[in-house]
This record gives C-alpha cells, structure tokens and sequence, in this order.
C-alpha cells in the first residue's frame, strides 16, 4: 500500500537510523546497495501502478461498476502484505515479548495504526483519485524539512541544518516544477491536493508518534499490528462512510487477476528488497538511493501513465539534484567528523598507554 511506499521515503528514514555505516564486506555491500535501488525504484513505481490498475478497471467494468477501485487496492493490498511481514517477522511474537509490552506501548501502536496505516494511505490513495501522480510526489517533498523540524521541536532532536538546506533546496526544485507547468495553470489546489498535503502530515505525525513511544517495541509486533488494525479502522471507516456495498467488488475476477500485479512487484518484491537491502547497504549509501525516490517517481509517471510534468522537468529536477547534493555533503561531512573523532580517540588511548587493572 501506498503507507509503504512513502514509507521508504520516509518510514525508511525511521529504520535508516537503524543502520549502521560499519562497512560491510565488498560483495556483499554492492549486493545491499543494488537491492536498495530495486526497493527504492519499485517504491517509486507504485503511484504509477495504483493509477494504471484503476483505469484497467475502468475499462473492464463489472456490471457497470469499476471493481478495481482504490478502496479495493488498498484493503485487499494490506492483506496481502502480511504474508511477506509474517514471514520476516513472526519470531517477534512471543508471549515473551507481547508481556513486556506495557499499557502506554499498547497505546502508541493503536495511535501508530490509525495514522500510518489508515489515515495516511487513505488520504494518498484518495489524492491519487484526484490529481496527478506528479502532483502528489512534488507535494510529498514537503516531508523532509517538515519532519527536521518537527523532530527538532517535539523530540528535541539535533537539528541537521545540512539536511534542512538540502531538503528546502529540493523543495524549491518541486515548487519549479508546478510553477512552470503551462505557467502554473494547471495546478490549482484541489481535493487532491488538500489530501495529499494531510497524507503527508499524517505521516509526519505517525513518524514522530513511533520515534516517541515505540523505540522498544520489537518490530515484528509493531508491523504486524499495526497493518492488521490499520486495515480494520479503514474497512470500518468506509463502510460507515460509503455504505455496505462498498466492498461489494472485492473479489471480482478483475480484482483478483490484476492485484497480484501490484502485490507481488511492489509488495512481495518490493519488501524483500528494502529488507535485504537495509540490512547489507550503509546507511549512506540507502540515504542516497531513497533521495531520489521522488525523480523516479516522476519519470515513472510519464513512461507509464503519460503524464507531462511540463518544461520545469529539468530546471526543477537539477535543483532538486542540487538539493541531494548539499544533503548528502552534509552526511559526509558529518560521518567524516565522527571518524576524526574516533581516530583522535584512540591516538590519544595510545599515547597514554594504559589498559586499566
């Protein structure tokens, strides 16, 4: 679902602190950063595969209706992807584990749920019925500088101001792109575009909520819960919200023969990727490969869906490279300062020369 394609846009900013920069052995580093590419190109398809798989069901209707609707995507796409979550992850459920969790725990991965696997995809899901695909990803890069300062403010979090430049540079990128598309005139802030700005800051939102209260909770056990009681508030909601009918489609051939299209690239593929990936590339180099999730995203949009982001394409995009740049200047600066002071460290050791009783 699409919480998982931002969610390597971003939740992976969550796991990538997670990763060390210790460098791992030669073959096996170009296998992690080649699988974090995969994972970081198909997270970038998955708008443009949402959209194509629509208009495949508007075109192949059933009794009048388009079965292969978002709503249908997005519950039948979160059930599916508990069976790659299961297989990387049920070692964490324990009652070992499920005992230490306490009542606050309990209440941070409720809140977690709702946002990032209700709220969160279903307003995305809903921006993309709206609006472009384009749209949404050029909206999205006001994530980064967003989060920097919101975990600045409620987590007390260093502020990286390289990343914050590199973040708003890109963002400036973004806002060049719709401004020079037809002169601005084909953007106008609509329902999609509302969603996708309150998708965004969900997600914000659900990001810091993990950071706060979930640090000990074992991964398996948030994944897995929040995927299964995100997909039932979002079934509750829209059945509430749109009728007993909604779902009426769920299992139409339509739905069950185009699906696996979707599960398998973005979710099955996608997922063993990011995890593989994660776990055998450095931190930098999955820094690096996630930064250009939004240009991929771009370019995807326009090879599979056709869609003219207009003449700021490459104005934009070389600011937003820029933007990459001074970030990614910022990180190694910062990495090289570390091992300055880890160098300095042991010399210093070494000149003392004593080893304790």
């Amino acid at each position: 679902m699409v919480a998982q394609l931002q969610s390597k846009d971003r939740e992976a900013s969550a796991a990538m602190a997670s990763v060390s920069d210790i460098p791992t052995p030669k073959a096996t580093a170009w296998f992690g950063v080649t699988l974090a590419w995969v994972a970081v190109l198909i997270y970038a398809s998955s708008n443009s595969i949402i959209t194509l798989l629509t208009d495949i069901g508007r075109q192949n209707p059933v009794h009048g209706r388009n079965a292969i609707t978002f709503c249908n995507l997005l519950f039948l796409g979160s059930l599916i992807s508990l069976i790659p979550m299961v297989f990387f992850f049920w070692r964490d459920w324990t009652m070992e584990n499920l005992r230490r969790l306490s009542k606050t725990d309990w209440m941070f991965l409720t809140t977690s749920a709702v946002l990032s696997s209700a709220l969160t995809p279903g307003l995305f899901f809903f921006a993309l019925e709206y609006t472009t695909v384009t749209n949404v990803v050029l909206i999205g890069r006001i994530d980064p500088p967003l989060f920097l300062l919101a975990a600045a403010f409620f987590l007390k979090e260093e502020l990286d101001l390289w990343a914050l430049a590199g973040g708003l540079i890109a963002l400036v990128g973004a806002v060049l792109i719709i401004a020079l598309k037809d002169g601005g005139a084909s953007f106008s802030l609509g329902k999609g575009e509302v969603a996708a700005v309150l998708a965004t800051l969900s997600f914000i939102a659900s990001t810091l909520v993990t950071r706060i209260g979930l640090q000990g909770v074992p991964l398996g056990i948030f994944s897995i819960f929040r995927t299964v009681l995100g997909t039932i508030v979002y079934f509750t909601w829209a059945m509430y919200l749109f009728g007993p009918h909604h779902f009426q489609d769920l299992f139409a051939p339509v739905v069950l023969k185009w699906i696996w299209v979707y599960a398998i690239i973005v979710i099955i593929i996608g997922q063993f990727a990011w995890n593989l990936g994660l776990k055998h590339a450095s931190a930098g180099d999955v820094a690096l490969a996630t930064s250009f999730s939004p240009l991929a995203a771009i370019c995807i949009a326009m090879l599979l869906l056709g869609e003219d982001p207009g003449p700021g394409l490459i104005p934009g995009a070389l600011v937003i490279l820029a933007g990459i740049g001074v970030a990614q200047y910022g990180r190694r600066r910062r990495v090289l300062a570390e091992q300055q002071a880890a160098q300095k460290s042991l010399e210093l050791e070494g000149s003392v020369n004593f080893k304790g009783a």
